[in-house]
């Protein structure tokens, strides 16, 4: 059995942003296959692209309208295939996304359910009749506010949709959808793809009684900015006839050889007991969640993370982020702790680097790349649209990869793109990093080639040690120490045993005292026991 993804390093490429070979302003299939050498160079061993399939695009592709085909946008199967080939030669294994919790209401198959109740996809979405007021079946809200039910004149029904009201959900109690679902990951799988990164793969299942999610015990005084936040959503998703799906959709890839899933666990409460609880037996090989891409910067969070998902599922099997297409960028939500861009960007990639379980690093992390301050007319999120100033969405996050700060939008595309590179990103660019030795995109490369080179930081287990704020220490399998002060200032740590440097980055050590400047990061090898303090 190739486990290859395992400790694995995957590469989350957004796919409108990475590289515009048409001259549109918009990044395409043939854009990031023009730059695949450069993300094999990295190091990483994957590479994940968000979504690419036919749609109307109203939430950036996570609205399908066709799940066997490209949209236009991003060029066409053959493409696709092109991408496929030149990865594979390189060496990269492809993920994809899929969105199959709901599809774009431009979906034929939602058109002809929503025409009549008698038709042949009549149950394929979630329907459901009005109460006695004429108001929603329950109170379920949607992620992207307001009700998550939206009324149909056609059938004198509302449909469920826990996004946009251009994104019904699926019916996935019907076990025609559940077949059909899988029939296109098969085409996928059968194409070549090494495997999926499931989108919000918690709310396939709703509650078929319709019962109302309670409060979340955990409720405000005052309201969030998102409604949504305000209930305990346990009827609307999380159902217990998810992971029977899941067995489903791992018993299709192990017909492969060597593919794998990734789930999002879109999840405010306990998401790491569900990220094991979605990894054991023959379900998901791994899942993330949202746990790490937001604060605390701390020693305390980050320990209390890891042991949480390993005491509830030792063999479950994690992928941790610091950033993805959802969040603010790692390097701005954690800028307070840093004592400098280039060292918190660092000290994030040694640190996301050495923890136990696969890794995913979205494109420009690489280069401490920071969130780009976007005006109101300038937005394209249906987040940031709805819920601005209090959340500005997240196309700060989402803007143009910058590659050469000299040529036009940061060597990016020669069009005005879809969203706009300033010059605070393009400061940022691989161009001017790439023959600084000192640079966070190489360190990133030494820190990546470091990580391959050891089986230790790939799978080794990990052992804490018990250090005070602001250092974070522990030692991975019985070979390698891991030290970082999460802070901006100065900090000493004693250390007593035989230790080798592995890698150290603003840090020195001598006579048993390691001392490490803001956002200090040492890794060492070690030789018999090795004791830690501060």
């Amino acid at each position: 059995m190739n486990e290859w993804w395992r400790g694995a390093v995957t590469y989350q490429i957004y796919p409108r942003s990475f590289q515009d070979s048409n001259h549109d302003g918009i990044g395409d299939l043939a854009g990031i296959t023009e730059r695949l050498p450069y993300v094999a160079d990295l190091g990483v061993d994957a590479i994940w692209l968000s979504p690419i399939f036919t749609s109307p695009m109203l939430d950036m592709g996570y609205d399908v309208s066709n799940y066997t085909d490209i949209d236009p946008t991003f060029g066409t199967l053959a493409d696709f295939d092109n991408l496929i080939a030149r990865a594979h030669e390189l060496g990269l294994k492809v993920i994809i996304d899929q969105v199959i919790s709901h599809s774009s209401s431009e979906h034929p198959f939602f058109k002809e359910s929503r025409q009549n109740r008698t038709n042949p996809k009549a149950d394929w979405y979630v329907w459901a009749d009005p109460q006695h007021d004429g108001s929603p079946p329950n109170n379920w809200l949607s992620v992207f506010g307001g009700s998550a039910w939206q009324w149909d004149s056609r059938r004198y029904q509302y449909y469920l949709h826990n996004f946009l009201v251009e994104q019904p959900d699926f019916n996935f109690h019907n076990p025609e959808v559940q077949d059909w679902l899988l029939s296109t990951m098969r085409f996928w799988l059968e194409r070549g793809v090494d495997g999926f990164r499931l989108d919000t793969v918690n709310f396939y299942f709703h509650d078929a009684l319709l019962r109302n999610d309670p409060a979340d015990f955990r409720r405000k005084e005052k309201p969030a900015w998102n409604p949504y936040a305000m209930q305990y959503h346990i009827f609307s998703k999380n159902q217990p006839e998810n992971l029977a799906f899941i067995e489903r959709i791992r018993a299709l890839l192990d017909e492969f050889d060597a593919r794998t899933t990734v789930g999002e666990m879109g999840e405010d409460h306990h998401p790491i007991r569900m990220m094991g609880e979605y990894t054991l037996g023959k379900r998901l090989h791994m899942c993330y969640s949202f746990a790490m891409l937001e604060d605390p910067f701390s020693a305390t969070h980050f320990r209390g993370l890891i042991e949480e998902f390993y005491t509830g599922a030792p063999n479950g099997w994690p992928c941790w982020a610091f950033s993805n297409h959802d969040v603010v960028r790692h390097a701005t939500r954690w800028k307070q702790y840093g004592a400098s861009n280039a060292a918190l960007a660092k000290q994030a990639g040694a640190l996301l680097l050495s923890l136990q379980g696969s890794i995913c690093i979205y494109e420009g992390e690489e280069l401490g790349q920071t969130e780009t301050d976007l005006a109101y007319s300038e937005l394209t999120d249906p987040q940031g649209l709805r819920f601005w100033p209090e959340n500005k969405g997240r196309d700060g996050c989402r803007t143009p990869m910058t590659w050469d700060a000299t040529q036009p939008n940061a060597g990016f595309s020669s069009a005005q793109p879809w969203l706009p590179v300033k010059p605070e990103q393009a400061a940022h660019s691989a161009a001017q990093q790439m023959d600084n030795p000192h640079s966070v995109l190489n360190f990133y490369k030494q820190m990546l080639r470091l990580r391959k080179s050891s089986t230790a930081l790939q799978q080794g287990a990990t052992q804490f040690i018990n250090t005070q704020e602001p250092i974070l220490a522990f030692k991975r399998g019985d070979q390698i120490l891991c030290i970082f002060n999460l802070s901006p200032s100065a900090q000493t740590v004693k250390i007593t045993g035989n230790v080798t440097a592995f890698l150290v980055e603003a840090a020195q050590l001598a006579n048993g005292e390691l001392n490490l400047a803001g956002n200090g990061v040492a890794l060492f090898n070690m030789i018999g026991e090795v004791a830690v303090s501060n």
